[in-house]
């Protein structure tokens, strides 16, 4: 069975493998093991504190086989994105250029840069080791993120964002970067990916363009990738909007990948949560009656548990879970726990398939 923890120092080599070999960058995680175990202590110790409102916590989320004990993923959340420098991104906005004399009212799009996200909690670090099959694991990872904010409000912002993966090549050549960032720094884009630090480096103000950079004048190459998640990112992308997740008018400023944002309120994970009581099973639910749940579980001193698990339809069902699950998740019968429905119904389903 897979789980997700926090993830702990005892963590730190399967992290370092997963720093040193993850596609795309992860910058949660830093090459450095130094910088790694502070980042780790810093999550344990995020975990643990009393928090009245979101600083500069980093919690760091991993995925992990209950069977082997090996690590098959990690997933982190900034409680406040650009604590100590500000978070870049190119603001989309579309200008009226008009002259009446010519009878001419064109909408042009232009990019400016800006930091309008910096302090909102962000979605980051999200990465699945690619012998995983299905798409189950890759929603346990993900969403278990909003399932910590839910239960954790104060912890985090009213609204967070996610950053996802730009369009780019069989090489990793961004058209975007090439159109643009190389203009200005004149280095590749997996340089800077790794120099960038998640986007809150000084040097990208330093760097980039302060003026607007209008969208006709760039090449076409360029401007078809403008918010496209590349194909690597299209089941994230579609985790991100299961959970509610919108597109706003933000995109990366180096590879022009979508910014994604959600209102905590607004999201499944608050508005389809229901609170359960942990009864035994020797199986789970299955069938007609019964639905994929995502079921976590907040202990003692900063614990987080989450797990997927099958359970009858109706809260007064409880949740009904085997002793692989209830000992993943650290809970026993009578405890509760916090369930979500995995994928939303079918509209027809929602509306009694009528016709």
């Amino acid at each position: 069975m897979l789980f997700v923890r926090p993830g702990r120092l005892a963590d730190l080599d399967a992290l370092e493998h997963m720093a040193r070999t993850a596609q795309p960058v992860l910058h949660s995680l830093p090459h450095d093991r130094r910088a790694l175990e502070a980042r780790v202590a810093l999550s344990e110790d995020s975990f643990r504190a009393e928090v009245d409102f979101p600083g500069e916590e980093f919690y760091l989320f991993v995925l992990e086989d209950a069977q082997s004990g090996k690590l098959m993923g990690t997933a982190s959340i900034v409680a406040a994105a650009g604590y100590s420098d500000p978070f870049y991104a190119f603001r989309n906005d579309a200008l009226i250029h008009a002259s009446r004399e010519l009878h001419v009212n064109r909408k042009i799009h232009a990019l400016t840069m800006s930091h309008e996200l910096t302090g909102k909690s962000r979605l980051a670090g999200y990465y699945i080791d690619p012998s995983l099959r299905g798409d189950a694991a890759a929603h346990l990872m993900s969403r278990a993120r909003m399932m910590y904010i839910a239960a954790n409000r104060k912890r985090f912002t009213p609204e967070v964002f996610s950053l996802l993966l730009g369009v780019t090549d069989d090489n990793g050549v961004s058209p975007f970067w090439e159109a643009v960032g190389r203009k200005f720094f004149g280095r590749n884009f997996a340089d800077i990916e790794i120099e960038s630090g998640g986007r809150s480096r000084t040097f990208i103000a330093e760097v980039m363009p302060t003026y607007p950079i209008y969208v006709p004048l760039l090449p076409e190459a360029a401007q078809r990738v403008l918010g496209e998640p590349d194909s690597k990112a299209l089941l994230a992308y579609e985790i991100h909007l299961e959970e509610g997740f919108e597109t706003d008018r933000y995109i990366d400023i180096f590879d022009a990948g979508p910014v994604v944002t959600a209102q905590v309120d607004r999201s499944a994970c608050v508005t389809r949560n229901e609170t359960r009581v942990v009864r035994e099973s020797a199986a789970a639910a299955n069938g007609a009656n019964g639905a994929t749940y995502l079921i976590a579980h907040n202990g003692a001193d900063g614990e987080f548990r989450c797990v997927l698990g099958d359970l009858a339809a109706g809260k007064e069902a409880g949740a009904s879970l085997p002793h692989a699950a209830r000992a993943a998740l650290g809970v026993e019968e009578g405890d509760t726990v916090r369930c979500v429905p995995l994928h939303q119904p079918h509209q027809d389903e929602q509306s009694g398939d009528a016709q």
